[in-house]
């Protein structure tokens, strides 16, 4: 749901990035035949040897350190607050759920299988009752077995947002829409699990009894924040500076910003975990301050992989390209970059005047000012990204934004202004994010097409870390001017509804923390994600999905920029490496392997 899911560092002004592009461009088709177009001369895979398959795959050993480098430590470790992406990936090392994604690369990544549970969800009543049985054999870091009573405590914690904020809260919204239980720290009952949507017959049988059926629930239960937490271990707002461990490590040492360590849980079982295969003996995590730092570590071979997986910053991926691209991955990261126009502001209540922006826009220059095609993306056409089931990619493009008016189309964007009403054009303030320079070079970008066709745009940079509170108050939005809104949004999980509910379903249009910042009131689109959480075929959801997408882009309250790609980097040490859909394109951590034992 949240933009910080992966959030962000990347930096350039836009004059610097429309060099960085050009270089990028020119270094992508180069490299010499014998390196699989690499650049590497030192055993590296090859240039997107593990973009959606997997890369030395077969060398991987037992044993060694695993050497993550990061520009910004997790927004918590807790599995209950933890929101940024690589957080999710990273959990799963010492956090266990009834269900995960699949460790392979891609597209079969995203899809479910069976982790403490036995099997995927027994589902009856219409869709409105899942049960599980727990495998034999898990257990805690201490040895003791995890029971289904565990998982539901962990399940419960969801609900105590007073004092575990930040994470997901898809758990509350499926299981108690109306927000009766209170949560396991405010929990009258004798043993602190009193939700009534989960019943746990026995220590290895849980039963979820949801009161409207939502197919995609099991999704929801493959998210971090349904990993179990053993009520004596809860440790509660501190959680995160320890987590007890259900997975095939343990913390051993963690100094928040600075450095984390994890080393083997030796109650951890391979016969009890069909998932994970657990090769290093030690996982380190070093934070840096500096991007451009943490870039030359990488570069230099003291470090393995970025945990953050947001690309590297232009002056690393710029040295990288030219000298280790057999290192380099070019993956779709699963976000849209976009601009989006609030209807409370005048005149973007009108759909022609939103149209003309949309065609006067020159859609290579902004994306140019993200980073160029290699490492900003693919052009947007539309508003589904392509990791989700519905989605069209480019096929899809009702404004022809990646063909005939690419370049903006000036002759049809004064007819959609005259056709609004305002033939001689208009004023109005773009919104961006005072901490991230590649959105102000977008504003920039499309504050100059703009100007073209008659629309005199400012630009208003706020501050980033007040996000919620600035663009996400319709009142403030209103009252700033804010008709255009840059912004990027990424799956909480791989369907329209992880994707799209927030920002097109009117029951998501709030008064702070809002996502729906076009303001979409759609019988249509309400409707068609009513019809969405009922259905329950695979085939019927993704119709739905793709019939959702269209209509938002009929109303063309979007301007899409990118789909968005990063350059990351691997080690030549890394084995057993690829990158999955389930995580945005990331490189799946919970897998990866050493070539040798350093």
């Amino acid at each position: 749901m949240t933009t910080q899911r992966t959030s962000g560092r990347r930096k350039q002004a836009f004059a610097a990035a429309a060099a960085v592009a050009a270089l990028l461009t020119t270094a992508a088709c180069g490299g010499s035949s014998d390196d699989n177009g690499g650049g590497s001369k030192n055993g590296a895979a090859g240039f997107d040897a593990a973009n959606n398959k997997v890369a030395q795959a077969s060398l991987a050993k037992k044993g060694g350190t695993l050497r993550f480098g990061g520009a910004q430590d997790a927004d918590s470790w807790d599995t209950t607050r933890g929101y940024y992406g690589f957080m999710w990936n990273f959990a799963r090392y010492y956090s266990r759920q009834l269900v995960t994604g699949k460790t392979e690369p891609g597209k079969a990544g995203a899809e479910l299988t069976p982790d403490l549970a036995t099997g995927l969800a027994k589902v009856s009543d219409g869709g409105k009752t899942y049960t599980y049985t727990l495998r034999d054999g898990v257990t805690w870091e201490d040895g003791k077995p995890i029971t289904s009573k565990d998982v539901k405590y962990g399940i419960e914690r969801v609900w105590a947002q007073d004092v575990l904020s930040g994470g997901p809260t898809y758990l509350k919204d499926f299981l108690d829409p109306k927000g009766e239980y209170k949560g396991p720290y405010k929990d009258t009952s004798k043993d602190h699990l009193g939700l009534k949507s989960i019943t746990t017959p026995d220590d290895k049988t849980i039963v979820f009894h949801l009161p409207e059926a939502n197919s995609d629930f099991q999704e929801v239960l493959g998210l971090v924040s349904a990993s179990p937490v053993r009520q004596d271990m809860d440790t509660k707002s501190k959680y995160g500076l320890k987590p007890f461990s259900s997975g095939p490590y343990k913390f051993e040492s963690y100094s928040p910003g600075k450095s984390l360590t994890l080393v083997r849980n030796t109650e951890w079982k391979q016969a009890s975990d069909p998932v994970r295969k657990a090769y290093p003996d030690k996982i380190t995590v070093q934070f840096f301050s500096d991007a451009n730092q943490l870039d030359q570590r990488l570069l230099n071979g003291d470090l393995d992989l970025d945990i953050n997986q947001t690309g590297m910053s232009p002056q690393g991926r710029t040295t990288a390209l030219k000298e280790h691209k057999g290192n380099l991955d070019n993956p779709v990261s699963g976000y849209i970059r976009y601009a989006v126009f609030p209807q409370s502001v005048k005149p973007f209540d009108n759909i022609e005047c939103r149209k003309a922006v949309i065609l006067g826009a020159d859609h290579v220059s902004l994306q140019t000012a993200r980073g160029g095609p290699i490492a900003g993306g693919d052009i947007g056409t539309n508003m589904l990204p392509p990791s989700v089931p519905g989605s069209e990619g480019q096929k899809y493009d009702p404004y022809s934004i990646a063909g005939a008016n690419k370049g903006g189309n000036a002759a049809k964007a004064k007819e959609a202004l005259k056709a609004c009403g305002k033939p001689n054009g208009f004023s109005t303030t773009i919104a961006v994010r005072n901490n991230k320079p590649v959105e102000v070079a977008t504003a920039q970008s499309l504050q100059a097409s703009l100007k073209k066709i008659g629309i005199n745009a400012q630009i208003d940079q706020y501050d980033g870390s007040q996000t919620a509170g600035i663009i996400g108050s319709p009142s403030n939005v209103k009252k700033k001017n804010y008709g255009i809104i840059i912004m990027g949004w990424g799956p909480d999980f791989p369907t329209v509804q992880g994707f799209g509910l927030p920002l097109w379903d009117s029951k998501y249009i709030l008064q702070s923390g809002n996502n729906n910042y076009a303001l979409i009131k759609d019988k249509t689109i309400d409707g068609l994600f009513s019809q969405y959480v009922t259905t329950l075929d695979d085939a019927g959801k993704t119709k739905i999905s793709t019939e959702i997408n269209h209509k938002v882009m009929e109303g063309a309250y979007y301007l899409p920029f990118t789909f968005e790609k990063f350059i990351n980097w691997r080690s030549d040490n890394l084995a057993n490496v690829y990158t999955s859909d389930n995580y945005s394109g990331m490189y799946d951590f919970v897998n990866l392997g050493l070539k040798s034992a350093k």
